[in-house]
């Protein structure tokens, strides 16, 4: 179990710093910092906007550190804030239209990183990875919430 363990948690932490790393080089060629990448990934998914707090919950990032990066983002103009909500917590992040054109570059270097690391899976394999993936994440998330049990 503990072997299991160092080798899923070196996997996992090996790929999210390679996602940051690919981020950050193609993210910094538009003159852009790569923790940009997801908030532009995840905005091209909800044309209608997010709040800061489903925003929030979606990338499972922090009040703070979504705020910080969402004002960048609003200060050079890839995403604005609708003001047509009556708190400030329900204002909708919304794509600009550079924005919109820095998303689609992102979107369609995400899809050739996607394409490129599973090439060598089937979609029947795909499928029972992702499920897998997304049941370990499930319990995890129950476990840093509730607890360990007893």
């Amino acid at each position: 179990m503990l072997r299991r363990f160092g080798q899923f948690s070196s996997i996992i932490f090996g790929i999210q710093r390679h996602i940051q790393k690919l981020e950050r080089a193609e993210m910094e060629s538009c003159g852009y910092k790569g923790s940009y990448a997801q908030y532009l990934v995840i905005l091209t998914q909800y044309s209608e906007g997010l709040s800061a707090s489903q925003l929030c919950e979606i990338c499972d990032k922090d009040k703070a550190a979504v705020s910080r990066i969402t004002t960048e983002m609003q200060e050079k103009g890839l995403i604005e804030r609708d003001q047509t909500a009556n708190h400030i917590y329900r204002v909708k992040l919304k794509l600009t239209e550079e924005g919109r054109r820095v998303a689609k570059f992102v979107c369609d270097k995400v899809m050739t990183v996607v394409g490129e690391v599973g090439k060598e899976m089937t979609e029947a394999e795909r499928e029972i990875f992702y499920g897998a993936l997304d049941r370990i994440h499930a319990r995890h998330q129950a476990l840093s919430k509730d607890g360990i049990p007893q």
